[in-house]
């Protein structure tokens, strides 16, 4: 046994999963995968489902295991807490996870640093003529800070992007961006190493939504991504690239859009991507020789920086 895993078998590990944001239901998923994987390797575990008494449930716990999807465990909020409560966490810190879930941000910071990212449109005074003519169509309604395509539509006219900015509202300021026809891809990052490339392919639905995320049979998913070698080995130096542009630490999950031949686009990065068994990560983990308990072990080990 090695020394790391006899240090982190001594502490008692809090898993933080469910919340209240509308990623809720994937949380309690990947919380319960992550549990059983914890167990299975002998880790004393206590399960953590997030409310607002979360300081009195994290009495007694050494580390915290993040699998919170969206508001509060993705944007900083719970990680600041874990900061100020002297609680070593896994994954990124307050500032990659704010940056992480702030799309906005996160394409200035691509841009910043030459990382290729779709067109977008956001300003405070919306201007729907403004956006059309800048982006034209199809365009893409995303709110600024969700996951899972909570709130995305993709539109074809000014009378479907006004109806999908009414949508979008709902989950707070939200912006257009230029869509991008071409294969849906994603790229892990763990322990600053890119993983295997994968493809996403939904079966009836036009975009990579909600159900095709979360619906058996919906979309097929190949890995490795079947692009051109030169292709593949950019699309992962710009995961590598924009994980650490936001700041991230110690795993995420980039997505991509790969437009006319092959070029990768950034869409976002993922800080606390799904940990289902089936989850996009863990596909890729696995892909590169590294099953599901084995994963979850190695993002356990990067909190020990806090230790």
């Amino acid at each position: 046994m090695d020394k790391e895993r006899r240090l982190l078998q001594k502490k008692v590990i809090g898993v933080l999963y469910g919340g209240w944001s509308s990623e809720r239901e994937i949380s309690l998923g990947s919380g319960t995968c992550v549990i059983k994987a914890l167990k299975r390797q002998g880790f004393k575990v206590k399960a953590i489902d997030v409310q607002r008494d979360l300081t009195r449930k994290l009495k007694g716990i050494d580390i915290a295991f993040n699998a919170l999807h969206g508001h509060p465990g993705e944007d900083g909020t719970i990680q600041g807490v874990l900061d100020f409560l002297g609680i070593p966490y896994t994954g990124s810190g307050v500032i990659g996870s704010a940056i992480g879930m702030d799309k906005i941000i996160s394409k200035r910071l691509f841009e910043a640093v030459d990382i290729p990212t779709p067109p977008y449109y956001y300003d405070e005074q919306f201007n729907i003529d403004e956006a059309i003519a800048k982006l034209d169509f199809p365009v893409v309604v995303k709110p600024r800070a969700e996951g899972s395509s909570v709130g995305v539509t993709i539109v074809d006219s000014k009378k479907e992007l006004e109806r999908a900015a009414r949508k979008a509202r709902r989950y707070g300021t939200y912006f257009f961006e230029k869509y991008i026809p071409g294969m849906m891809a994603t790229c892990g990052i763990l322990s600053d190493v890119p993983l295997p490339i994968l493809e996403i392919a939904p079966r009836t639905r036009k975009f990579y939504d909600y159900k095709s995320k979360y619906t058996k049979g919906m979309t097929e998913y190949i890995i490795p991504a079947r692009i051109p070698e030169k292709n593949y080995k950019e699309t992962q130096k710009y995961a590598l690239a924009a994980h650490r542009a936001i700041g991230a630490h110690g795993f995420s999950r980039v997505d991509f859009v790969l437009g006319k031949n092959h070029q990768p686009y950034v869409l976002e990065v993922n800080t606390i991507p799904g940990l289902l068994s089936e989850s996009n990560l863990p596909l890729e983990a696995r892909a590169m020789g590294l099953g599901y308990d084995e994963l979850i072990y190695e993002i356990l080990k990067t909190s020990l920086k806090r230790l």
